[in-house]
This record gives structure tokens, sequence and C-alpha cells, in this order.
């Protein structure tokens, strides 16, 4: 029997971590995604209860547990949880779980420039569920990573629990709403919301690439390994 690729989670609470299961069962097999659910202290996105989100000791105690699933990659399945941290903090973040894992690890901030480098998409707007100020820290990332963000589109959603029942209509509203005639993608930065089952609607909508944190996310994982297979329904981004 051949080995099934395996990028483990990290997803800190409860919002749309069926995401990935869902993605996992319409893969038929192809792809294994076992999440562990990594302990949140305040469900707020402020800085200050996001940079204890994606404290060292709550990320360790996270990838000692998904060791059991045996991961061939880890990724740290939040992105406010990472950009929050700065590039450089990000980087540090990661270091440590691919320590304490004992397997390749990354972020999904780190995979949103990495996913716009293999793309060669430089402008983008922004999608953000975020209030404005965690949003600009995303922004800021973002720059530092080479890309420059033409719009932004923050709403205010103060937790990931709510960002979790958003419906899709209320997803594709949000991204087009937030794209401009300058951007060559739109990027949806928050892990908490549904987005596996739709990337090809939300593409149709703005006639243009659309990266979503949880797509981005997987997308990584699989780069850590080698190369990153054609996946159905994943759009642009995964070949679609």
């Amino acid at each position: 029997m051949s080995h099934v690729p395996t990028v483990g989670l990290l997803y800190p609470g409860h919002s749309a971590e069926d995401d990935f299961p869902a993605l996992e069962n319409r893969l038929d097999g192809g792809l294994r995604l076992p999440v562990v659910i990594t302990s949140v202290g305040e469900d707020a996105h402020r800085v200050d209860a996001l940079l204890d989100l994606g404290s060292a000791e709550r990320l360790a105690d996270g990838a000692t547990e998904l060791a059991a699933a045996q991961p061939d990659a880890v990724m740290w399945a939040c992105t406010s949880g990472s950009f929050v941290f700065g590039p450089a903090g990000a980087l540090d973040q990661v270091s440590a779980v691919a320590a304490a894992a004992g397997v390749p690890a990354s972020s999904t901030s780190i995979a949103f420039v990495d996913a716009l480098g293999r793309l060669g998409i430089r402008r983008v707007a922004v999608a953000a569920s975020y209030p404005d100020e965690v949003a600009q820290h995303f922004v800021r990332f973002l720059s530092a990573g080479g890309a420059e963000v033409v719009a932004m589109g923050s709403h205010g959603i103060y937790s990931a629990a709510e960002v979790g029942t958003l419906t899709a209509e209320r997803v594709v509203a949000m991204v087009t709403a937030a794209d401009h005639r300058d951007a060559d993608a739109v990027l949806v930065p928050d892990t908490a919301m549904h987005t596996l089952a739709i990337i090809g609607r939300l593409e149709d909508a703005v006639g243009k690439p659309v990266l979503t944190a949880n797509q981005v996310t997987i997308w990584k994982g699989l780069d850590l390994l080698g190369t990153v297979p054609s996946l159905p329904g994943l759009g642009t981004l995964f070949g679609g």
C-alpha cells in the first residue's frame, strides 16, 4: 500500500476545523489531514489574545498530541496567531513547532506569502474578517514578504467562533466587496472561515485567483513534502 501524504494541523479552538475532514472525505483517501485542537485563552481578535493563542507552550502541547497521527509535516493552521508575531517571530514559532513535532512545519501566514510567490502574484486585495487593527498586522506581514496590498476590507468580527458561522453567501459577498481592479488575487486570511468547499465559487465571483487561509495551509503542508499535487476544487493554487 502506498503512503498517503499526511499534513497534521494544529488548529486553535472550534470554528471551521470541520473544513479539513470534509476535504479529506472529498479526496477519498488521497490525503490525510489529522487535526489537533490547541488550547485557547480568550477567543478574541485582539493582539494580546492572539499573542497568547500562538504561544510556544500551547503549540508544543499540540505538536506532542499530534505525534500519534504520524504526520509528515505540521501546519500551525492560524493566520492571526502567526502574523501578529511579525515575519521573524513567525519563523521562530514554526521552528519551535518543527522541533517539537520532529517533522517540517510552517504556518498559515507564511503559507500566504509563499503561495503568492509560487503564483508570481504581487498586488492583492484582502477580505479580512478581523477588526482593522488586527487586519493591519496582516497587511504589514504581506508587505514584508514583497506583496502590495491595493485594497483591504475589514469586517470587525471579534471572535473566531462567530466567523465560523458565516454562510457561503456571506463569504462570497465579502470577497466580492474586497476585490479591486488593480489586484491580481484576493486573499481571505481567517482559518476560522469555512472556505474549502467554495474556492471555485469565490474565484468565479471575482474572475481571478482567491487564496483562503485553509486552502494555503494545506498547500504549504504539501509543499513542505515536495511537489504539490493538482487537487480538484481547490482553485488556481492547486492547478484548478
